[in-house]
């Protein structure tokens, strides 16, 4: 799991990418770090894919899950937001940030994690947009990206998930972050076919280059 991978550091962050992971393993270590971590340990940004799942917010509605008749696994968990899905082929990016030490607010960051989204998508010709009062990032409509956070003693954890190539049949199911019939789009909708792992090395480079050096007042994205 998460503490036995070797990690690269870039700019003070250690870098995991950790593959297809298991959602209950992962979500333990990341609490496990949470809780244990001090005032010197280093930010860290783990890159995986999960096996199917539904996930639910720490105040999400179950009704929003509408039927599963492939008995997809649903866990209840403490991040914010409704209901959402993870699969292979779906890009999940967890951000495990000490806030304050880079004078980050939880709506600064949010931000910061929809703007990274939104300069990947850009990379691959791909014009995106956040939608107001609905946080994540949507092509046309649908929403393609989506984001959720729990933060404890100022550091985060959990993060956001990018659609690449995976199948969207379970979105059907419920309805996506509490919205009734919000469609959801990917990559490979719009002719990409870059693979979860090269989005992923994107994604991560506009969140180093986005996420403010220790100390330092951030930027507005």
């Amino acid at each position: 799991m998460p503490d036995s991978q070797s990690g690269a550091e870039i700019n003070a962050l250690q870098v995991k990418r950790l593959g297809l992971a298991d959602h209950a393993s992962t979500l333990e270590a990341m609490r496990a770090f949470t809780v244990a971590r001090g005032a010197d340990t280093a930010d860290e940004i783990w890159l995986l894919e999960h096996p199917p799942i539904f996930t639910l917010g720490l105040a999400g509605d179950p009704a929003h899950l509408l039927q599963n008749p492939d008995d997809i696994p649903l866990a209840r968990i403490d991040r914010g937001g409704q209901i959402t899905y993870h699969g292979p082929g779906q890009l999940v990016a967890y951000l495990l940030i000490d806030l304050p030490r880079r004078r980050l607010k939880v709506r600064e960051f949010v931000r910061l994690m929809e703007e990274a989204m939104i300069a990947t998508l850009a990379d691959c010709g791909l014009r995106a947009e956040r939608r107001r009062g609905a946080p994540g990032v949507y092509i046309s409509g649908g929403k393609i990206g989506a984001l959720g956070l729990r933060v404890k003693n100022g550091c985060s954890y959990h993060g956001l998930s990018l659609n690449v190539n995976l199948d969207l049949t379970p979105f059907s199911w419920i309805n996506p972050c509490g919205y009734p019939g919000l469609e959801t789009v990917r990559l490979a909708d719009f002719g990409i076919d870059d693979s979860v792992d090269a989005v992923g090395e994107r994604l991560l480079a506009h969140l180093l280059r986005l996420l403010p050096p220790p100390g330092e007042k951030p930027e507005t994205p």
